[in-house]
C-alpha cells in the first residue's frame, strides 16, 4: 500500500527539468519498450505479411528511386566522372531516411494526446513518454531502411565504409531536436486542432528546402544560408559523409547542433509538463 507521503498529488506542478526528464525516461524504460513494440507490430496487424512490410516498403522505394532517377532521368549528383548510375538513388535515399524519421514523428505528434484520451484521465500514467514511443517506432523503421540502404550500397559498390558505424551518433542530435518539437506539438495539438494540418504542410516544405533531391552546390551562393537554416540539412549532409563518402563528420558542427538540440528538447519537455494539467479540461 502506498503511504501518504508517496501519494501522487494531481494538482502538483509536473517536474520539467533535464534531470526530471532523464529520470522519467529511465524509470519508465520498460513501458517505453513495451509500447514501442506494440506500436510497431500494431501498424501491420491484420496484414498477410505482417512485420515483413517494414522491410519490403524501403526495398520497393529504393528500387523505384533507382529506376526513375538512374534509368529514366539519368540523374547524377555531380561528384565526378566515376559516379555510378545508381549513385544518385542511393544518395537521395539517405536524405529520404532522415526526412522520414523527422516527418513521421512530427506529423503524428499533434494527435498523440487526442488519440490516447484514456491515458489522460489516469494520474499515474506518464504522458510524456508518448512522443518517445512514437520516436522509437520511427527509429525502428529508419533502421530497417538504413539496413536496406547499406545492402544496396554494398551490392552497387562492393564495399562499405567503416564510418557507417558513426551513423547513430550523427543522427542523435536530430532525435533530440525532434523529440523536443514533438512534446511541444503534442501539447499544442490538444488546444489547437489545426496544428496537425499545419505540421503536415511544414514537414513537406522542409523536405524540398533540404538537400534531399539535389546537392547544396546546385543552389546559388546567396541562397545556401537559407538551406543551411533547415535543421534537416546538416544531418542529411553528415549522414551522407559517413554512409556514402566514407568521411568523418564535422565534429564542431555536430557539437553545436547537439547543444541546440538539447535546449530544444528541454524547452519542449518543459512546455509539455507545464501545459499537461489542462489536457483533461479540454478533452
Amino acid at each position: 500500500m502506498t503511504s501518504p507521503s508517496q501519494t501522487i498529488d494531481p494538482h502538483a506542478p509536473a517536474p520539467a527539468s533535464l534531470p526530471a526528464l532523464a529520470a522519467s525516461l529511465w524509470r519508465h524504460r520498460a513501458l517505453i519498450v513495451q509500447m514501442t513494440r506494440r506500436e510497431v507490430v500494431g501498424r501491420y496487424k491484420g496484414s498477410v505479411m505482417g512485420l515483413a512490410w517494414s522491410f519490403f516498403n524501403p526495398v520497393f522505394m529504393l528500387t523505384v528511386y533507382t529506376f526513375v532517377f538512374s534509368f529514366v532521368f539519368k540523374a547524377r549528383w555531380g561528384i565526378g566522372g566515376d559516379e555510378s548510375r545508381t549513385q544518385f538513388a542511393v544518395v537521395l535515399f539517405v536524405g529520404m531516411i532522415v526526412h522520414g524519421l523527422f516527418a513521421e514523428v512530427l506529423n503524428r505528434s499533434p494527435g498523440l494526446i487526442l488519440s490516447n484520451v484514456n491515458y489522460v484521465k489516469k494520474v499515474v500514467f506518464p504522458l510524456e513518454i508518448l512522443p518517445v514511443v512514437s520516436m522509437g517506432a520511427a527509429l525502428f523503421h529508419s533502421f530497417v531502411s538504413l539496413c536496406v540502404l547499406l545492402v544496396a550500397f554494398f551490392l552497387f559498390n562492393g564495399h562499405l565504409h567503416w564510418t557507417v558505424l558513426l551513423a547513430p551518433l550523427v543522427v542523435l542530435p536530430l532525435v533530440l531536436l525532434t523529440l523536443g518539437l514533438a512534446w511541444m506539438f503534442a501539447s499544442m495539438g490538444v488546444f489547437l486542432r489545426d496544428v496537425g494540418q499545419t505540421i503536415g504542410i511544414l514537414t513537406m516544405v522542409m523536405m524540398f528546402l533540404a538537400p534531399v533531391f539535389y546537392p547544396i552546390t546546385a543552389l546559388p551562393e546567396k541562397y545556401r544560408p537559407w538551406l543551411m537554416a533547415n535543421p534537416l540539412t546538416f544531418i542529411i549532409e553528415q549522414m551522407r559523409e559517413v554512409l556514402i563518402w566514407g568521411h568523418l563528420p564535422n565534429w564542431t558542427g555536430w557539437a553545436l547542433y547537439m547543444l541546440g538540440a538539447i535546449l530544444v528538447a528541454w524547452a519542449g519537455f518543459a512546455w509539455f509538463q507545464k501545459t499537461r494539467k489542462g489536457f483533461s479540461d479540454v478533452l
